[in-house]
């Protein structure tokens, strides 16, 4: 009998949504044993396995009023196919895990997995199991693994001296969520940055190549990412604002809600851009953008001074 997507969960049951899912995602070559048993089997022919977990959850993580099931499906595979890029591997296998209200229409679950298998094919990824359940509101958990035939790029190998560059769009999905949280659509652009994020996916395997000494994906935030680098690279680093291009749509959301618009770049998070360390500037692959060096010292400073604004997102 064929699922009718506008039935809510409770008339729909676990299992025939399960199979609806499964028909949304095709097998890759990695997958001996896809849905459908206890476990998935994979098949690792050489390299290094990279494995990332990640949650959302309603009303944290996201709103069904600001974006929809395709939007959370294209925002729940990026931020885990991310991880696996920031380490310079790509992603070839997910599972999600789906607590969902009874009364959630069948659709809104339907329309999440096609957005992210959509996010998925990006990279050539497929989901290879998960679980269902319900639940009081909708949580997403998403397990991506992947490979590197590189030796993984980690956050602790950068060095003094050490030029700090990124690749990618940031800021545009803060600028969004601004938007979104003001009760406005507009500049439309940013508010589909935040729903639809745009991670540079080949980005991490060419750094990795490069000589890259250390990576992250940049989730909650610039200074609060780059933090990360230095804290566990025992270093400092310092970001120069003159190095990022304020695009339109940010200075015109800077100017309409009076703030500046550089702390969308500084502290924002959800775009998925990638900030790396490199031994030199001509170690830099193109489309990177040198953004700051690695100093001696600690923490993370802005033009050379204690940034004095947020650096990003808290989870507690």
């Amino acid at each position: 009998m064929a699922l009718s997507e506008e039935s809510p969960l409770s008339q729909v049951g676990e299992f025939e949504l399960i199979e609806a899912f499964i028909g949304l995602y095709p097998q890759g070559e990695d997958v001996v044993v896809g849905p459908g048993d206890d476990a998935a089997v994979l098949r690792i022919r050489n390299g290094h396995v990279v494995v990332s977990t990640d949650l959302m959850v309603e009303g944290r993580h996201f709103r069904k009023d600001w974006a929809g099931g395709r939007d959370v499906g294209h925002r729940a595979a990026a931020q885990n196919l991310s991880d696996i890029n920031a380490m310079g591997g790509v992603a070839h296998s997910m599972t999600v895990g789906l607590a969902l209200p009874a009364e959630l229409p069948a659709s809104w679950a339907l329309e999440f997995a096609r957005g992210f298998a959509d996010e998925c094919a990006k990279v050539g990824a497929t989901v290879v199991g998960g679980d269902t359940t319900r639940g009081s509101e909708i949580v997403v958990a998403v397990t991506a693994i992947g490979a590197c035939t590189e030796s993984p790029v980690l956050r602790s190998g950068a060095k003094p001296g050490d030029v700090v560059a990124l690749c990618g769009r940031q800021g545009w999905a803060a600028g969004g969520l601004a938007v979104l949280t003001r009760g406005f659509r507009s500049p439309r652009v940013l508010v589909e940055a935040y729903r639809c994020p745009a991670p540079p996916y080949e980005a991490g395997t060419v750094a990795a190549k490069a000589g890259a000494t250390a990576m992250i994906d940049v989730s909650d935030g610039l200074v609060a990412d780059a933090g990360h680098i230095a804290a566990e690279s025992g270093v400092g680093i310092d970001l120069d604002t003159g190095a990022f291009e304020l695009a339109e749509p940010l200075q015109a959301v800077g100017a309409a809600l009076g703030v500046d618009p550089m702390q969308f770049i500084l502290s924002g998070g959800d775009d998925h851009p990638l900030l790396a360390t490199f031994p030199s500037a001509l170690k830099v692959p193109q489309g990177w953008t040198v953004v700051g060096e690695v100093r001696e010292g600690q923490g993370v400073t802005v033009n050379g001074a204690v940034h004095e604004g947020a650096a990003g997102w808290t989870h507690f």
